[in-house]
C-alpha cells in the first residue's frame, strides 16, 4: 500500500477541545507525522459555556502534546481564516468521525477556501475513537464514570477535580 508520505508546511487543527480527547490527540499526532508544524488552536468563544477556561484547555493540551516537538498549542478568536492569514498557515486539518461531521465540515471548508484560499484536509478518525466526543467524555465524568481510555491521563485528572469542585 502506498503512503502519502510527508507533506511539509504548517497546518492548524482548530476546535474548542473542552476537553481534548484521545480522538483529538490521535488527529494531532497523525497530522504531526505528515506536516512540519501543527498548530492546535483553541477557539475563544464567549457565547459558548465551557467546562474548562481557554487557559485551562491550553494547559491540558500543552501537557497532552508535550512529547511532540512540532505541535504548538495556542488560542484564537474570530474567524479561523484570519488566524490562518496572521500566522501564514495555508491549510486546516479536521478530524471526521461520521458522515454527519463531513456534511458540516465540507461547508466550512468551502467557505474558508472562498474567503481566504485556505485548504482543508479531512482525516478520518481512528475507529477506536469514532464514537468519542468531548461532550460524551464530560457526561461520563460528570456522573462518576471512568474516562480512562477516552481522554489523556492529565485530562482525566482534571475532569475528576472539576466535577468534584462543582459538587462542593
Amino acid at each position: 500500500m502506498n503512503s502519502i508520505g510527508h507533506l511539509g508546511g504548517t497546518v492548524v487543527c482548530p476546535g474548542s477541545f473542552d476537553p481534548v480527547t484521545l480522538g483529538h490527540l490521535d488527529v494531532f499526532v497523525r497530522s504531526a507525522e505528515k506536516f512540519d508544524h501543527v498548530v492546535v488552536a483553541v477557539l475563544e468563544n464567549s457565547t459558548k459555556t465551557s467546562l474548562f477556561t481557554v487557559a485551562e484547555r491550553i494547559q491540558l493540551l500543552t501537557n497532552a502534546t508535550r512529547d511532540f516537538t512540532n505541535i504548538e498549542v495556542t488560542s484564537f478568536a474570530g474567524l479561523l481564516v484570519d488566524f490562518c492569514k496572521s500566522r501564514n498557515i495555508s491549510a486546516i486539518v479536521k478530524g471526521l468521525r461520521a458522515v454527519s461531521d463531513f456534511d458540516y465540515e465540507l461547508q466550512m471548508a468551502q467557505l474558508n477556501h472562498q474567503l481566504a484560499n485556505v485548504e482543508t484536509f479531512f482525516m478520518s478518525s481512528n475507529p477506536t475513537y469514532s464514537f468519542l466526543s468531548s461532550s460524551m467524555a464530560k457526561e461520563v465524568a460528570k456522573y462518576g464514570g471512568s474516562v480512562k481510555g477516552l481522554v489523556p491521563e492529565n485530562v482525566e485528572d482534571a475532569l475528576i477535580a472539576k466535577f468534584k469542585a462543582n459538587k462542593n
